[in-house]
C-alpha cells in the first residue's frame, strides 16, 4: 500500500529528495506522493523531519 502525505507536511522537499522511484512531487501547500509510482519502500518516512509520510 503506497504512502501519503498528511498535513503535517512543511514542503522542505527532504522526502522528493529521498524517493528511489520519483514518486513525490510538490503539490498545493504539501508535497504529494503518486500512489501508482510508489514503491512502498519508506525511505520518504525515514527521512522527513515532521513524519508527514505514512503508511495509507
Amino acid at each position: 500500500m503506497a504512502y501519503q502525505i498528511s498535513d503535517d507536511c512543511i514542503s522542505c522537499g527532504a522526502c522528493a529528495a529521498e524517493c528511489p522511484a520519483g514518486a513525490i512531487s510538490e503539490g498545493d501547500g504539501k508535497y504529494v506522493i503518486d500512489a501508482d509510482a510508489c514503491m512502498d519502500c519508506g525511505a520518504c518516512a525515514s527521512t522527513c523531519p515532521v513524519g508527514a509520510p505514512q503508511e495509507a
